[in-house]
């Protein structure tokens, strides 16, 4: 039987949302599953872990050391958490594909990128191309298996677990050569756009900054999460943690606008497992509208308040 240790994040002291995508994925390779978390204190975080379904164990790796998410911290405690383990998996989120890599490098295996379906206890699909082929991929069953789970492609569990939660520490040698310095991140009250299951994105034919104010203020009526094409990022016009696709992020919301956004390949990598698409741009020859399952040709400027109207 399969033992599998989730490594769960941790996102302003709470379990992020992500971690009950990777217990689906966990869930179906099956067997004894543990969810690990790391930080200075994460009792919060530990009571959400414990109520996931499908978990068995809840370990606590409380020290000082951990307060700030640093790759080079966490991989040393998690390779040696990971004795007696068949599996380590990870969210696909920055967190994850930070530290996923230093683990598996010191486990001394290939990592397994982006489980998007899983056949058994190492046979999993991810993509490859931009989504536009699926790769079956074969891990050696002999050695542990670290893998990143893409979290679009996953329904996060349901709660109704009791798990026990139990404190744990490791002897690992933690490294002096990095400390952490600062974070520098963009403070939202809106839902986070991994997470999120509206989502409002604006690409380059907005124009600057100051007119991106316009898809901030419809996604506030609709209680969505702001997203931005890589064009739109590369312009300026928002910070780069905005942006979704292939180099951005892979979400998969129940409903996405993507207005005044062409459809280049890498944005559609990001989006193909949204469940419905609405797009809105003034080229009717625009690739987004072969993938949209609703498309209005028009001016963004004029729509876009007139659907805002109306909500």
């Amino acid at each position: 039987m399969s033992k599998i240790l989730v490594i769960g994040e941790i996102s302003d002291g709470k379990l992020n949302a992500g971690t009950a995508k990777v217990m689906a994925a966990a869930t179906a390779i099956g067997g004894e599953v543990t969810i690990a978390l790391l930080g200075a204190d994460v009792a919060a975080a530990a009571e959400g872990a414990s109520k996931l379904a499908g978990v068995s164990k809840v370990l606590k790796v409380e020290r000082a050391e951990n307060a700030h998410i640093l790759a080079a911290t966490f991989a040393p405690q998690i390779v040696e958490l990971s004795k007696g383990y068949s599996h380590v998996l990870f969210p696909g989120t920055a967190f994850g594909k930070d530290i996923a890599p230093r683990v598996a490098a010191k486990l001394d295996v290939q990592q397994v990128s982006d489980i998007m379906a899983v056949h058994g206890a190492s046979s999993f699909d991810r993509p490859t191309y931009a989504g536009n082929a699926i790769l079956t991929v074969d891990a050696p069953a002999e050695s542990t298996i670290v893998a990143t789970v893409r979290l679009a492609s996953f329904t996060a569990v349901a709660e109704g677990g009791s798990a026990a939660i139990e404190a744990a520490s490791t002897s690992a040698v933690l490294p002096t050569h990095t400390r952490f310095v600062k974070l520098e991140a963009q403070k939202s009250e809106r839902p986070d756009l991994q997470a999120a299951n509206k989502v409002v994105s604006g690409g380059r034919a907005l124009g600057s900054a100051d007119a991106f104010k316009i898809i901030y203020s419809f996604a506030d009526k609709l209680g969505a999460a702001v997203g931005a094409s890589r064009a739109a990022v590369d312009s300026g016009y928002v910070p780069n943690d905005l942006q979704v696709g292939q180099t951005g992020k892979i979400i998969a919301p129940e409903l996405y606008f993507a207005i005044g956004i062409s459809g280049a390949i890498q944005h559609l990598a990001g989006i193909k497992d949204a469940r419905t698409i609405v797009a809105i741009n003034k080229d009717p020859e625009a690739p987004i509208f072969e993938i949209a399952d609703y498309g209005l040709v028009g001016d963004l400027f004029s729509v876009v308040p007139e659907m805002e109207s109306k909500v």
